[in-house]
């Protein structure tokens, strides 16, 4: 069989890192050296080339840096059979969200790595990260008589698991099982063998698209006891402020404080799209449980079910670039793009 061939994209992170002995601090490998680091790449059943965007940590993601990087694998599709995404750990489960909104229906792997050591440090998670990833992206579908790849979606693999990247949150800053998927099992899991759950992988609906406009004018607004009037009205005031994610306590409770009420009121009223997203890592937002949640759907806060915080921030990023109303973007956000959430009547 033809092998397959395999783009690594290189952003910034830990995994592409080597230790500065003068100063201490962390640089960027080149390709060359990071074969040097990982010899065991040439045994692959895989062509691989690699394209370096300009490293940054990735806690100085930004929006824009999202659609460059959607822009360069939607031009690349055609010229590869999968991706491999190297990326810090901070914020991958934010690009991981983006890109899958970004790209609909790609067709093709897009699988992120990274590492919490260094790939040259001595027990380093980063080679096996690395290695499992491209032979996850290089894997056919035995299945598909057009010899299809068999991920076709935007996926994490991290310690063992492959994981859905708009399901993935990060748990642990020091633990080698950095990332998990609460409300969603994992697409495979790693040991002597690969075991895929055939039965969760997404299949493409129609033809790829790239959707690179995106809209930052997006806030998050963490309640917690003493908030203050005054300062969520500042948040939730800003000029342009298209929507709002209010992170609510247990499944989906906020005050009943009728000042707090007054400013969402205000919110509302000023055309802003507000969401109800639990702080809790797992479950969902259930706002008609008690009373205190239902106070903010009887506003027109939307209840989010089981989404992630990095999966309805960047998912109303990318919709309110293209739908300019509160009721369009409303309308848009309750559907189900790329399996980000559990549909209500499963959950229920």
């Amino acid at each position: 069989m033809t092998p397959s061939r395999i783009l690594l994209v290189y952003t910034g992170g830990t995994i592409g890192s080597e230790e500065d002995l003068n100063t201490g601090a962390l640089k960027p490998l080149n390709f060359d050296h990071l074969r040097n680091r990982v010899p065991e790449v040439e045994g692959l059943e895989a062509e691989l080339e690699f394209e370096s965007m300009a490293p940054i940590d990735s806690s100085d993601m930004t929006p824009v840096r999202w659609s460059e990087l959607a822009r360069l694998l939607h031009l690349r599709r055609d010229r590869y059979d999968g991706f491999v995404v190297l990326h810090g750990t901070d914020t991958m489960a934010y690009t991981a969200s983006a890109l899958s909104f970004m790209l609909p229906d790609f067709g093709k792997p897009v699988v992120l790595t990274g590492s919490q050591l260094p790939i040259g440090v001595l027990r380093t998670d980063g080679k096996e990260n690395l290695l499992t990833a491209i032979e996850i992206a290089a894997k056919w579908d035995s299945t598909d008589p057009n010899r299809g790849p068999l991920v076709r979606e935007v996926v994490i693999y991290f310690g063992d698991e492959l994981l859905r990247g708009n399901r993935a949150h990060k748990q642990d800053a020091e633990g080698f099982q950095a990332m998990t998927s609460p409300n969603f099992p994992a697409l495979a899991e790693v040991g002597i063998h690969v075991r895929f759950r055939r039965d969760l992988l997404l299949r493409p609906l129609g033809e790829p698209a790239l959707r690179v406009d995106i809209e930052p004018n997006v806030t998050v607004v963490h309640l917690h006891p003493g908030l203050t009037t005054d300062a969520l009205r500042h948040q939730l005031s800003q000029p342009g402020l298209r929507a709002a994610i209010l992170r609510t306590y247990g499944s989906g409770n906020a005050p009943r404080n009728a000042d707090f009420l007054a400013v969402l009121a205000e919110a509302q009223e000023a055309g802003v799209f507000m969401v109800n997203v639990t702080q809790c890592t797992v479950g969902s937002v259930d706002a008609n449980r008690y009373v205190t949640g239902a106070g903010l759907t009887r506003l027109g806060v939307e209840p989010s079910l089981d989404i992630t915080l990095e999966a309805a921030l960047t998912k109303l990023m990318v919709l309110a670039a293209q739908e300019p109303t509160r009721e369009g973007l409303r309308a848009a956000f309750k559907l189900d793009f790329a399996g980000e959430q559990t549909p209500a009547d499963v959950i229920r």
